[in-house]
């Protein structure tokens, strides 16, 4: 299949900030933009029952309107639309198995439960083997470090789990961006410390050092395949998910990863990604790896 971004797009103002954002990664990316609705029965008491024509003819309008507005944007772009049916996490999880990147609209923790968001959007984010970018209707208008919504991207890593998937995501993205790439390992002190860490400074500067050169080891080879990128590094401790999240309020898009494994209980996604996507006022991309 011909590389793409898809955009999962329903009536919200977060579909339309997703389907802004996209266009930019698109244009980035130098790749057609797919806007995909998938039509499902309204199962809330909130939505007025129609029929199946109206519904169709209804959302088609929405479709061509977001592609016009697409491209009165970013003319030249090329832009397709689909009506899908079936269930929403299915169909766009396999959606996004097909893209380059996926994105969805996100309205955080508190906002009112739309089409993309709660368990559709956290089912795609925890079974699609792509990237998946969550953006609220606030933060982006045409991508990271555009206006108010913040400038540069952040990077979440853990330097015990290889992660290269995601670090070629983050720099890929600062290099096509021309944005400085902020990596940020969190540690804390093992149990086995007990408060040894905290009576003697020498013990916790020198777990300190140690996370410190393991967040620069690990980004060296990267430093050296995108040369271009300004990169900083910052080793913090604390939770990681706090730190991110503190990080991406000055952010045009936080990086997180998401481990690929098998759950008996359905898609797995860490409490860190679960935070960040709930809180982060920036756009959040989360990144499957091994």
């Amino acid at each position: 299949m011909t590389p793409h971004v898809t955009v999962g797009m329903d009536e919200s103002p977060e579909s339309l900030a997703a389907a802004l954002w996209a266009a930019e990664e698109a244009s980035l990316l130098d790749v057609p933009l797919h806007l995909i609705h998938v039509e499902e029965w309204p199962v809330t008491a909130e939505v007025p029952v129609l029929s199946a024509e109206s519904l169709v003819e209804r959302y088609e309008t929405l479709l061509r309107a977001t592609a016009d507005r697409v491209r009165d944007v970013r003319p030249g772009l090329d832009v397709t639309t689909e009506m899908a049916r079936g269930r929403a996490p299915a169909e766009l999880t396999a959606a996004a198995n097909e893209a380059e990147v996926t994105v969805l609209g996100s309205r955080g923790l508190g906002g009112v439960v739309g089409f993309l968001i709660g368990s559709v959007s956290l089912a795609v984010v925890g079974r699609a083997r792509r990237p998946v970018v969550l953006v609220r209707s606030g933060s982006a208008s045409s991508g990271a470090g555009s206006g108010d919504a913040g400038s540069g991207i952040v990077l979440g890593v853990d330097i015990e789990q290889p992660c290269d998937p995601l670090l070629a995501f983050a720099f890929g993205e600062a290099a096509r961006r021309d944005e400085e790439l902020r990596i940020v390992h969190s540690w804390s002190p093992s149990p086995a410390y007990g408060y040894t860490a905290i009576l003697d400074p020498g013990v916790g500067s020198g777990l300190g050092r140690k996370a410190t050169e393991g967040l620069a080891e690990m980004v060296r080879p990267w430093r050296s395949k995108f040369p271009a990128v300004r990169v900083t590094e910052q080793a913090v401790v604390g939770p990681a998910a706090a730190a991110l999240v503190d990080a991406s309020r000055s952010a045009g898009l936080l990086v997180v990863g998401r481990r690929s494994r098998r759950s008996p209980v359905g898609p797995h996604l860490g409490h860190v990604a679960h935070a960040v996507i709930h809180h982060s006022p920036a756009p959040v991309a989360v990144v499957p790896f091994e």
